[in-house]
């Protein structure tokens, strides 16, 4: 399975992205809002310069307390964050997430911001796959 297959089966609400300067708190507000675990930092809504989850705010309110939630998403963002394209496999997508310990992607085509894919996605279009892959092997024991 392709990238761009679970970009397709997701439908097409948008990458929610945040300006560099936007406090910690907003960002937590639309983590909440919206019900993702994170968001792409990009200063025009089309380079991926960063990007921000919830394992980030947590360990900024762990180390820093309070306070950081008043600071600019760039001071804790990830920098360069790890991308792939449409016509990534999906598989070698979800090795990366899982050897890197991160479960957001963004999706990059020539340097343009065209979506993201979690590791919760992945998962997804994996099961979705897999169920498809043993209802075609019992028809074709039970002779359908």
């Amino acid at each position: 399975m392709l990238v761009h297959q679970i970009l397709k089966a997701k439908g097409d609400d948008g990458v929610v992205t945040v300006k560099p300067g936007t406090p910690v708190a907003e960002v937590a507000q639309i983590l909440a809002e919206r019900r993702i675990g994170g968001v792409v930092v990009s200063k025009d809504g089309q380079e991926a310069q960063g990007i921000i989850s919830e394992r980030d705010i947590v360990r900024a309110l762990a180390v820093k307390g309070p306070t950081c939630m008043h600071e600019a998403v760039e001071n804790m963002m990830t920098r360069n964050p790890v991308c792939c394209t449409r016509n990534d496999n999906a598989d070698d997508v979800l090795t990366r997430m899982t050897n890197g310990r991160f479960r957001h992607v963004p999706v990059v085509e020539d340097g343009v911001l065209i979506g993201i894919v979690t590791i919760g996605d992945v998962v997804k279009a994996r099961l979705e796959e897999l169920a498809m892959e043993r209802n075609a092997l019992e028809g074709m024991i039970m002779g359908h």
